[in-house]
């Protein structure tokens, strides 16, 4: 199965774990990704807030790069990225007189023939998931995971149209097809504050403190994640979340991608997971604790 590739700019940059992970994964399970040829940012939390032609011609404009290359559906990791590719393909759709408007700034007009798909939807495919229970031959039976799909994955559901919007269990299936033990809690699609990180710190402490609390009292020893700022928010602000409230978490936060190549037999600094802050330790059976070195980004 062959799929257009739209990375975003957070895959190539803070996220490139996500990259990384989800390039080294979907090789083994046929899929081959082939990068948008020079795709630009799609505008993701910022362009809406300034003007709605602008949000969505930024992604309607990839989506025009996807129909150039001939191919009909594009994969797209970021959940912020995704929700603004859904957007845009579902307002060309739905308001014939906004069409126009975004088809005279983007260079060609969009034929709204590109399907938008998450990794998830590729990966909870039946017949993916019997195969990823083949590939999966590593023991990760120390891990108890709680699946953390964000807000932003399947909301709003009439543009989203992804798994059940209020309790989602996409990621479940795939983890659980790969050996790995999921746990039931009820803040999967809670927010962790998103891009308010840098600028409304302490509702982001809150926000991640209420998941992080939750995950610990269902008994879970790791979170995984779809979405860099939910990975970001969790990993890299739980030391300071755990030095505010004199709390210990010590959760390990995953892309569901480095734990599908975990069980898969991938070494764990070829999926990016050295560069963790929250150590994954003996979770994942004493594997180099040392970061990776970075990968050479793609060009944009």
């Amino acid at each position: 199965m062959k799929y257009a590739y739209y990375p975003g700019c957070s895959l190539h940059s803070t996220g490139s774990e996500f990259d990384l992970s989800l390039r080294s994964v979907s090789p083994l399970l046929g899929v081959e990704l082939e990068e948008v040829d020079d795709w630009i940012c799609c505008g993701s939390t910022s362009a809406h807030a300034v003007s709605e032609l602008l949000a969505l011609a930024l992604p309607v404009a990839n989506l025009c790069l996807v129909e150039a290359m001939e191919m009909g559906e594009v994969v797209v990791p970021c959940a912020s990225c995704f929700r603004r590719m859904k957007a845009g393909h579902h307002e060309s759709a739905t308001r014939p007189e906004m069409r126009e408007k975004i088809n005279r700034v983007v260079d060609r007009p969009y034929q709204g023939t590109v399907k938008v798909c998450h990794p998830l939807e590729v990966f909870a495919d039946e017949a993916m998931l019997a195969e990823i229970a083949v590939l999966a031959t590593e023991d990760l039976s120390r891990l108890e995971v709680v699946c953390y799909y964000g807000c932003l994955l399947t909301r709003p559901p009439k543009v989203m149209q992804f798994d059940r919007y209020e309790y989602p269990m996409s990621m479940d299936a795939v983890l659980r097809a790969a050996g790995i033990r999921t746990l039931d809690w009820d803040f999967k699609t809670m927010c962790c504050g998103a891009a308010f990180t840098l600028t409304e710190t302490d509702i982001v402490y809150k926000l991640c403190a209420d998941l992080l609390d939750e995950a610990q009292a269902v008994g879970a020893n790791a979170i995984a994640v779809a979405c860099p700022m939910c990975h970001a928010n969790l990993d890299t602000r739980q030391p300071e979340i755990e030095e505010r409230l004199k709390k210990s978490y010590q959760l390990p936060v995953f892309y569901f991608t480095q734990l599908m190549g975990l069980a898969m037999g991938i070494p764990a600094t070829e999926l990016g997971i050295g560069r963790h802050l929250v150590e994954p330790g003996s979770l994942i059976g004493g594997q180099p604790k040392q970061p990776a070195s970075a990968p050479a980004p793609a060009p944009a």
